[in-house]
């Protein structure tokens, strides 16, 4: 008997995980690190002229002038008090669409300034308004 209880000893009858779980957390740490440079590619920005487009429905209309004047439905506002309006307005309506239309040949700082305002109200829905393009003759 002695002989026959040392041979099953030696014998391995479970599933050894332990080079699974590296394999896991190998990979969770190769997605940890490349999550934030896939959610920089996912922000996309329409030039001002599109072949393509959809109209908005129903939204705010907020522009941005070429001598950087910032208009909400056609009322003049500064970055804070436009700030602080989108904030009321998100509360009153939390699925608000709001449609930024910017003068195409303003800095591009100028326009992502505005749109970290507008992102820092509270307002997830944005659009930005792009004029058809001339259709190519061929």
């Amino acid at each position: 008997m002695g002989a026959s209880e040392e041979k099953t000893e030696g014998l391995i009858t479970g599933i050894n995980v332990t080079p699974l779980v590296d394999v896991v957390l190998v990979l969770l740490i190769i997605f940890m690190a490349t999550a934030p440079l896939i959610a920089r590619r996912a922000l996309t920005v329409s030039v001002p002229r599109a072949a393509t487009g959809e109209k908005a429905s129903s939204s705010l209309q907020v522009t941005l002038t070429a001598d950087r004047k910032i208009l909400l439905e056609k009322s003049s506002f500064t970055l804070v008090s436009l700030s602080q309006e989108l904030k009321i307005r998100q509360k009153l309506e939390p699925d608000l669409r709001l449609t930024l239309a910017a003068e195409e040949g303003l800095p591009y700082g100028a326009v992502v300034e505005l749109l970290d305002t507008i992102r820092a109200a509270g307002v997830k829905r944005v659009a930005l308004e792009v004029r058809p393009k001339a259709p190519s003759s061929r």
